[in-house]
């Protein structure tokens, strides 16, 4: 018999060290010019995210949301999946074989946010917890109640 005493730790993540803010994001939101987010000043990051995607949530809706229900369905999402795709492929394949090599997928990643606030994959999102369009789980674009979770097997 195997106690949880007796099984290894895991390892411990490695530490790290303070994220570096990227220029831009400096320019806009640092307001007392000491190189640094305070408190306040990430509070108005924040906001700006918000506000951010909820503007993409809306252009979202406005564009997919076919039968204009207020959400997106799964079909509706994969017409939106379809053409971001499309719009990546026209956008990174530089030898236009239709199709994103290593090469063009390292363009891709580079060209995702990076900094404190900014999300490293695209699509609009709901609150925390949330997802919005793109999401399966949570949030105001899902269509009826979330899944339940699986049964015990007969007899436990």
């Amino acid at each position: 018999m195997i106690f949880a005493q007796d099984t290894p730790e895991p390892p411990a993540r490695p530490e790290r060290g303070p994220r570096e803010v990227p220029a831009e994001v400096l320019a806009k939101f640092d307001k007392d010019g000491d190189g640094k987010l305070n408190e306040e000043e990430r509070a108005a990051l924040r906001e700006s995210r918000r506000a951010e995607m909820e503007q993409q949530r809306k252009e979202a809706l406005e564009k997919y949301d076919t039968d204009k229900d207020g959400k997106l369905s799964p079909e509706e999402r994969q017409v939106m999946r379809a053409d971001r795709e499309k719009e990546l492929i026209a956008k990174f394949d530089k030898d236009g074989d239709g199709k994103l090599n290593e090469e063009e997928l390292k363009a891709l990643r580079a060209s995702r946010p990076q900094g404190p606030g900014e999300r490293g994959r695209g699509g609009p999102r709901g609150e925390r917890g949330e997802r919005g369009p793109r999401g399966e789980r949570g949030g105001p674009d899902r269509e009826g109640p979330p899944p339940a979770p699986p049964e015990p097997p007969a007899g436990e």
